[in-house]
């Protein structure tokens, strides 16, 4: 398992098209990735676990990738989240 800390970078947060494309970016891996914000855990490939944490551009979250490709996953994330413009 990998976890790393990251911060949303999209100036919009984490509004309906990015988490879209984020759970797109996510389901393109056979590993379970998670995102945690506050007390929340979601499973990063359902569109509405990840509306729940409506996450603002800024905010620090915990990512969390468990599988054979879990590095791959959670850098391919890290550089969706990182990104201003989407």
């Amino acid at each position: 398992m990998v976890t790393r800390n990251m911060t949303i970078g999209i100036q919009t947060g984490l509004e309906a098209r990015p988490v879209a494309v984020l759970v797109q970016v996510a389901s393109q891996f056979d590993s379970s990735i998670y995102i945690e914000s506050g007390n929340k855990r979601v499973n990063a490939k359902s569109i509405m676990g990840m509306m729940t944490l409506g996450l603002v551009s800024g905010e620090a979250v915990m990512v969390s990738a468990d599988g054979q490709d879990e590095e791959a996953a959670i850098d391919s994330i890290e550089k969706f989240l990182s990104t201003a413009e989407q």
